[in-house]
C-alpha cells in the first residue's frame, strides 16, 4: 500500500470521512480571521461575530471599530476588521452579496490568499480544493509524502497524488492530527500509528 493510501486509511479510521459544506460567506470570514491565530480562538471569535452579523449588509451597516472590538482576540484584528468591511462591500457591489465560486475571483478579494480561497471552495461550495496551512504543509513532508519548501508546492504535489474526493477533507483532518499528535514541536511519535512509514521518525 502506498504511503498516501495508508495516510488516508489512518485518517478515516481516526476522524471518519465526511465532506460537509456550510455558508460560503461564513467560511470566507472565519478563514480570514484564522490567519496567524490559534484555531480555538478563531472558533470562539467567529461564533461571537456571526451571532451579531449574518450577511455582508450587516457588516457594512456596522462600524470598523465595532467589528474590531468583537474580533479583538485574533491576531491583527484591526487590519482584519478593515478587510471584512472591504470584502463585504465588494461582494455587495460586484456579486450581489454572494461569494464567488472560482479561485481567481476569490483571490481578487483583499487579504485573501490561496489557503483561504481553497477553504471557501471546499467547505463553502463542495468544490474539490486543497487548502494548505502549516499542518498540511508540515505533516506530508514529515511523512515523506512530499519534499517541498512552500505551501504552494505542497498543494501542487498533493493534488497530484491524493484523489479529488479527499482534498477538502484532508485539510480538516490533518489540522486535527497536527494539533493532537503530529505537533510542530515535540510530536507524539509514540502515539502515532503512522510511525512505520514516517520519514521524520527515522531520525
Amino acid at each position: 500500500m502506498k504511503k498516501v493510501d495508508k495516510l488516508i486509511e489512518f485518517l478515516k479510521n481516526r476522524y471518519g470521512f465526511e465532506n460537509k459544506t456550510t455558508n460560503p460567506y461564513k467560511v470566507l470570514i472565519s478563514t480570514l480571521l484564522s490567519q496567524r491565530t490559534r484555531d480555538e480562538t478563531t472558533e470562539a471569535v467567529s461564533s461571537k461575530l456571526f451571532s451579531n452579523y449574518k450577511k455582508p449588509e450587516d457588516f457594512i451597516a456596522s462600524t470598523e471599530e465595532k467589528i474590531a472590538s468583537l474580533i479583538k482576540p485574533v491576531g491583527f484584528y484591526r487590519v482584519k476588521a478593515k478587510r471584512i468591511k472591504e470584502i463585504s462591500s465588494i461582494l455587495i457591489e460586484k456579486w450581489d452579496s454572494e461569494v464567488p465560486a472560482t479561485l481567481e475571483e476569490l483571490l481578487s478579494l483583499p487579504g485573501i490568499g490561496r489557503k483561504t480561497a481553497n477553504c471557501v471552495l471546499a467547505h463553502g461550495f463542495g468544490i474539490p480544493a486543497l487548502a494548505v496551512d502549516t499542518h498540511v504543509h508540515r505533516i506530508p513532508n514529515r511523512l515523506g509524502l512530499v519534499n517541498t519548501r512552500t505551501p504552494y508546492e505542497t498543494e501542487e504535489v498533493l493534488t497530484q497524488i491524493v484523489p479529488k474526493e479527499y482534498w477538502g477533507w484532508l485539510n480538516k483532518t490533518l489540522v486535527e492530527f497536527g494539533k493532537e499528535i503530529c505537533r510542530p514541536i515535540k510530536p507524539r511519535c509514540s502515539q502515532c500509528k503512522l510511525s512505520s512509514i514516517c520519514k521524520f521518525n527515522e531520525n
